[in-house]
């Protein structure tokens, strides 16, 4: 990364829709590390740091790792955007995960909502409460001075759009870098020129939903296809013997991209990790280029209306 630190090739993603309990969620974390996974992708929204904090823990106590072999990211939640409440919100998580320190942590959002309570405010009429007053940068500031603190040993975005990113960049006095941007990217939206533009600022990118994803109801479209199914996928599988998930996620390792993979189910998790024993070729990667549709999968149109919503801008 940008600041000299490093990040594994994939991550193991925590987050989990509310029909998944909490308590899959530390099997799950323990089973990834088993199988090899030492990034840990998690967030004080997904209310679930305990389970994978004491995941984490039990790796550590039983030998399997030790805490510098791991990397942990951790996100701040938009209730959280007032500058006096990133540090609180780090200590926070940090004593919940039971860690001295993240290795990365990132702006979950760039759109704020009102500070305090719960983690999407609406008023008595079923209102949400967006806070339209946050300026980012302050934000930045607060998160560079946890990094100061040995709090967090990276910063970095997520779901920030070329614009918001440049923000970031040309603040005045900057100290630190974003050193990664997190978003949505799959084959049906390969985020190309947002990918173009990181790497044009060393800047990495990450991805989440690589393999599509759990299709929420709250923000997926039902009617959307379904990226595992499509037969450019499927062929390239065959071709190498691996699944389309296998392919999906080997074609964004090649592509610079982290990807961020997520399942509760043990078979699943192993088989996740097993993209190092096989590449892509280049007319691999131009065809599998070929399918992007930009479909999103993940939009929340609850908060369109927030001048920083990301998705309201081309890239």
């Amino acid at each position: 990364m940008n600041d000299g630190n490093r990040i594994p090739v994939i991550g193991f993603g925590t987050y989990a829709p509310e029909y998944v309990s909490t308590t899959d969620n530390e099997p799950a974390t323990e089973v990834a590390i088993d199988v090899g996974f030492r990034h840990i992708d998690g967030a004080h929204m997904y209310q679930n740091e305990k389970e994978v904090g004491r995941a984490i823990q039990k790796k550590i106590a039983d030998g399997t790792v030790k805490r510098e072999d791991l990397f942990y990211t951790g996100k701040l939640w938009s209730t959280f955007h007032k500058p006096e409440l990133v540090e609180p919100n780090v200590r926070q998580s940090l004593e919940t995960l039971q860690l001295d320190y993240m290795d990365l942590f990132l702006i979950h959002w760039p759109f704020s909502l009102k500070a305090g309570g719960d983690f999407i405010p609406m008023d008595e009429n079923g209102k949400y409460l967006l806070d339209t007053s946050t300026d980012l940068c302050a934000i930045w500031e607060a998160m560079e001075k946890c990094k100061d603190a040995g709090l967090l040993k990276s910063i970095g975005v997520s779901n920030f759009n070329r614009r918001q990113l440049e923000m970031i960049l040309n603040k005045p006095s900057l100290k630190y870098k974003p050193v990664l941007n997190q978003v949505e990217c799959h084959p049906y939206l390969n985020q190309s020129k947002l990918l173009e533009y990181c790497k044009s600022k060393d800047i990495l990118l990450a991805g989440y939903s690589v393999l599509g994803s759990q299709r929420h109801k709250n923000w997926s479209d039902q009617s959307a296809p379904v990226l595992l199914e499509d037969p450019v996928l499927a062929e390239n599988g065959k071709k190498y013997g691996k699944t389309p998930a296998h392919v999906a996620i080997r074609y964004q390792i090649q592509r610079g991209v982290v990807p961020v993979a997520k399942s509760y189910n043990p078979a699943r998790i192993r088989e996740n990790f097993k993209v190092f024993d096989f590449e892509l070729t280049p007319e691999d990667m131009k065809t599998i280029d070929g399918i992007n549709r930009n479909l999103r999968y993940v939009n929340l149109p609850i908060f369109a209306s927030h001048p920083e919503y990301p998705f309201n801008e081309e890239y």
